[in-house]
């Protein structure tokens, strides 16, 4: 199951830089890929503002 950046999101980039397939994209509020996402949960983990859940 893909994870999804809420609306919390403060735009860090750190989620980004942890992901191990590039699957995050830049913006505003960053977006996850749900095709290329293996849902290692690095993302998650390192998100400051726990802005990112599983779907």
């Amino acid at each position: 199951m893909p994870r999804k950046i809420l609306e919390t999101c403060i735009g860090c980039g750190t989620c980004a830089g942890e992901c191990p397939v590039e699957a995050i994209s830049e913006g505003e509020i960053y977006k996850i890929d749900a095709d290329k996402c293996i849902d290692c949960g690095a993302c998650q983990a390192a998100c400051p503002t726990e802005s990112i859940v599983e779907e």
